[in-house]
């Protein structure tokens, strides 16, 4: 019976193929390449490096799933928002599939596959609040009763996860900068240093960090001699600061919202700290907390599987001679 949808996530520097049961949720296959080694160098993803990683990690997964093929009803690809180069080489191989196969393609927003991550084996809720951290974005969404989504917030400048990255890289620390950042930060001892906290004066509802980035910026001109125990505690009083930042514009929301379930998704919510401080921001209003389970916090083909599963329930299908590739978010419109 024709139940399986493979599905391709290659919108950054992250290579995955995912296969779900859209009938009962149950993931038969899945697997990731990070690319994490080869732009560690650089400080940075590097467009050209990534579209040539995919061209080559891609087909090595695909080649695992050829005894399910028999099986498949659709192909589903994330189609935007990411890095062009790298979205290309996934939906080529999704059309060249579904067209070999006689199957229809269906086209996944990524951000769309990150609200799923909450939802891998399980109905997705609706009426929800949901805090989308990445290298990409920083956005407090919200799902209605019907599934539409709403953005309530969002960041002026750089994202919550490309602070942590940039400041990795002033710090020496090297890329990804998330995890690093964090475990630097655990090693503080004083914890006397203080950095201000964006938009604490402002109305605007909206993240910004590329003034708390300059504030550590600053503050490591101070030193001509960067020992560990400074970095440590530069790291700290950074994600405190930007920690910080996350939760009183999200408190702000809770207020006007009333959230009774919150939901936290994207690569950066894997952050201890920031999910300690959600964990007690909805317990102080009653409202649930989901969390993605941290191997599925990152881009993985998984949730994009998962999202492909509702759009093949209601019959959405991509056209294969039409351009279905957009480096812009534009199509975020429900789950």
């Amino acid at each position: 019976m024709k139940t399986l949808i493979l599905a391709i996530e290659s919108s950054c520097d992250d290579s995955s193929i995912a296969l779900i049961d859209k009938d009962t949720l149950e993931c038969h296959f899945h697997q990731k390449i990070s690319q994490e080694n080869a732009h560690s160098n650089y400080g940075g993803v590097v467009p050209e490096l990534a579209a040539r990683l995919h061209s080559e990690a891609l087909p090595r997964i695909l080649e695992r799933c050829g005894d399910y093929f028999e099986r498949l009803c659709a192909i589903a690809v994330t189609n935007e928002p990411g890095l062009s180069v790298s979205l290309v080489g996934g939906i080529a191989m999704a059309k060249i599939l579904a067209l070999s196969l006689k199957i229809p393609l269906i086209a996944v927003n990524h951000l769309v596959g990150h609200i799923h991550s909450l939802f891998l084996q399980s109905e997705a809720k609706k009426n929800m609040g949901i805090l989308l951290v990445s290298g990409g974005h920083t956005m407090v969404l919200f799902v209605d009763e019907a599934g539409g989504v709403q953005i309530l917030a969002q960041s002026t400048d750089d994202s919550f996860g490309e602070s942590f990255d940039k400041v990795a890289k002033m710090l020496g620390l090297g890329y990804p900068g998330g995890e690093a950042v964090q475990k630097l930060a655990l090693k503080a001892q004083q914890k006397s240093l203080k950095f201000s906290i964006p938009l604490l004066r402002s109305k605007e509802l909206a993240f910004s960090f590329s003034g708390l980035k300059n504030q550590v910026r600053l503050e490591l001109l101070k030193h001509e001699n960067l020992d560990d125990e400074t970095k440590s505690e530069v790291a700290y009083a950074f994600e405190e600061a930007a920690c910080g930042h996350i939760l009183r514009q999200c408190e702000r929301l809770f207020k006007i919202h009333a959230f009774k379930h919150f939901g936290v998704v994207g690569g950066a919510s894997a952050n201890l700290k920031l999910r300690a401080h959600l964990r007690t921001l909805c317990e102080k209003y009653s409202a649930t907390l989901h969390l993605a389970p941290l191997e599925f916090c990152a881009d993985n083909a998984l949730m994009i599987a998962r999202a492909a599963v509702e759009s093949f329930k209601r019959g959405e299908f991509a056209a294969l001679n039409a351009d279905i590739l957009s480096p812009k978010n534009q199509n975020l419109s429900r789950i």
